[in-house]
């Protein structure tokens, strides 16, 4: 995999040149199911503002460096896009100095590979790109990280697509209290765990569906279901309940210290090879919100990031049991 990591303060051309590359990949499976199944503009911007206003001029002035277009605008904001499955593990180590560690398994050809620094809206958040400004796990200059996994059920409702809610979160929370508060309110339209980290060790994970009241919990960590299985084949492909044993048998009984903990993202059962189902592990993050550092890993590899020292380069990344 070839990874960009990318700084720019305020949106402008360096954004405005990673829309143009992307754009004809993301308009084909935003347009998968035909134009027609995506909301109008209006509905788009309606549904931004009355859930999000704090970061509807944000929106606007990204559909104009994206050139203004009406699916382009549609895309962006993240309403009701087409349905996706990810797999994913994540958890809080609450150590001497807190920590939130976890594995995106996804599909290498439907991700951006990019790792972005922003300070919008006077806001620094650094994260892991999902969709241009969504990101799947990131974290705020406030002290507050964050990072998603699939919830294990096949509902579609109406709502937006969670990295968006990240990226809002980050923009605006300043605390895991906060962010929760976000998560109970804030519509999806899949279901995903949302665990949140802050500088003060306070830490918690939402449970969020399309069809249900967001719940609330103290679990430190969170793989592809959530308070139980519903979706069994799903649950036995991706082995979530026993990548959630394996966590909880290492915090609860082992009490690993931080790098071991760390590594154990990067061995089975938590590292997956399953890249031909679109499975895979791209990635292990490791976020320090006190300390402002995060890090992508791989086997035999660290890339460290932080706001005092971000560094804008590209990465060729070899991805052990990827043909």
């Amino acid at each position: 995999m070839l990874w960009r990591a990318l700084s720019e303060p305020v949106p402008g051309p360096k954004w405005a040149g990673l829309f143009r590359d992307y754009w004809p990949a993301y308009l084909r499976w935003w347009s998968s199911e035909g134009d027609t199944a995506r909301p109008s503009y209006a509905q788009c911007r309606r549904a931004l503002g009355t859930h999000m206003p704090e970061i509807l001029p944000l929106y606007d002035h990204l559909c104009e460096l994206a050139g203004g277009g009406d699916q382009a605008a549609r895309f962006l904001s993240f309403y009701n896009p087409p349905p996706y499955l990810s797999g994913c593990s994540q958890a809080v180590w609450s150590g001497e100095e807190p920590v939130l560690v976890r594995n995106y398994d996804y599909n290498a050809n439907a991700f951006d590979s990019l790792v972005l620094s922003t300070r919008w809206q006077g806001r620094g958040v650094i994260g892991t790109s999902d969709g241009l400004w969504g990101l799947v796990d990131g974290m705020n200059d406030a002290g507050l990280a964050v990072s998603l996994t699939f919830g294990g059920r096949r509902v579609v409702g109406t709502g937006f697509g969670v990295p968006l809610i990240l990226r809002y979160i980050l923009q605006v929370c300043e605390t895991a209290a906060e962010a929760g508060s976000v998560l109970q309110r804030v519509p999806t339209h899949m279901s995903y765990n949302v665990t949140v980290l802050d500088r003060e060790r306070r830490y918690l994970t939402a449970y969020m569906s399309p069809d249900r009241q967001t719940t609330i919990s103290h679990a430190a960590v969170a793989t592809n279901h959530q308070e139980q299985v519903e979706w069994v084949s799903h649950a036995r492909f991706t082995a979530t309940v026993e990548r959630e044993r394996f966590l909880l048998h290492r915090m609860a009984l082992h009490r690993d210290p931080e790098d071991r903990f760390i590594a154990a993202f990067l061995k089975p059962p938590l590292y997956s090879t399953a890249f031909d189902a679109g499975f895979g592990t791209l990635y292990t993050a490791v976020y320090r919100p006190r300390l402002g550092q995060m890090e992508l890993r791989w086997p035999g590899a660290v890339w460290p990031f932080g706001f005092d020292d971000f560094r804008e380069e590209g990465r060729q990344v070899h991805l052990p049991g990827a043909a």
